[in-house]
């Protein structure tokens, strides 16, 4: 009774309509039954944040917008000022408008702020965690969003969650990470963590509803390469599938600005959610098992 009156009570302000994880957290509000509106404002508009809030009087807010850039995040290279405008002007303008107004907001940031290095090399296990400070700016997104962090982590009232390269069951969305990768000439092959949103984001409303703060690795435990990820793709999909390798090296040739690879610690997240899978097993699950032999690329 106490859980349906929670839920009853709950209002949520959602920001990134047009977005993956924005379109996916209002699919999942409706078949959970949460009221939910998404918002009007341009996140550099403080006044038009404050209205949208006033109206609507939100319990919590999603803050699933931002710059990423079209193809890819190769489009921030030559779009700063927008890119500045959207990732740090506007998200710690929401960030502030939420903490005086005494409302809860759950941002989805990026994990893309960390690269292997000697202290956490590839293979040995050693994750980044919650606590780590970014150690990337190969790349202007990332270098936006690692600025970010610790101006918001500022505020009372935020739950950061940092998303790694997400992966989810609709095959033909441009921003799912197998999507992606199936569209490459050539693929590099290093283990990273990943986020499957189909198991992740209904966490997300959780933690809304347990009011969860602080800094989160809003990924599945453990990494997956890319060649695993086409495995699993060629085993479930299509058994014709090929692909090629090639080094960072060779990559770094065709791109505006370099990727990042790495591993984050999802202890902290399994803690709080037990029946967190390893991220092999989910994809396989959640992302894989649901389009076993009848997706039509």
């Amino acid at each position: 009774m106490a859980n349906q009156k929670q839920q009853k009570n709950l209002k949520f302000l959602i920001y990134g309509k047009t977005g993956m994880i924005g379109g996916m957290l209002g699919k999942l509000c409706e078949e959970q039954g949460i009221p939910f509106e998404y918002g009007k404002a341009r996140l550099e508009d403080r006044s038009q944040l404050v209205s949208d809030i006033t109206g609507v009087n939100p319990t919590h807010v999603f803050n699933a917008a931002g710059a990423t850039g079209t193809p890819n995040v190769d489009w921030c290279e030559f779009n700063k000022l927008e890119t500045i405008r959207s990732n740090v002007i506007g998200a710690l303008n929401l960030a502030d408008v939420c903490e005086e107004k005494g409302v809860l907001l759950l941002y989805f940031g990026t994990g893309c702020i960390f690269d292997y290095d000697s202290e956490h090399s590839m293979g040995s296990g050693v994750a980044f965690t919650e606590h780590d400070k970014s150690n990337y700016d190969g790349s202007f997104y990332s270098k936006t969003k690692g600025m970010l962090e610790d101006p918001l982590g500022e505020y009372n009232n935020i739950c950061i969650l940092r998303v790694r390269m997400p992966l989810l069951s609709d095959l033909n969305h441009p921003r799912n990470f197998i999507k992606k990768i199936l569209g490459y000439e050539k693929v590099v092959n290093i283990p990273n963590s990943m986020t499957v949103l189909d198991e992740l984001l209904p966490m997300a409303i959780e933690m809304a509803k347990r009011n969860c703060k602080g800094i989160w690795n809003f990924t599945n435990p453990g990494v997956i390469t890319h060649n695993e990820v086409l495995e699993l793709y060629k085993k479930y999909v299509d058994p014709g599938l090929t692909w090629t390798n090639f080094t960072l090296e060779e990559q770094r040739k065709v791109l505006a600005a370099p990727r990042c690879n790495n591993q984050l610690d999802s202890s902290k997240l399994k803690r709080e959610f037990p029946e967190l899978l390893g991220v092999k097993e989910s994809v396989i699950k959640y992302v894989f098992e649901p389009n076993s032999k009848k997706f039509d690329p």
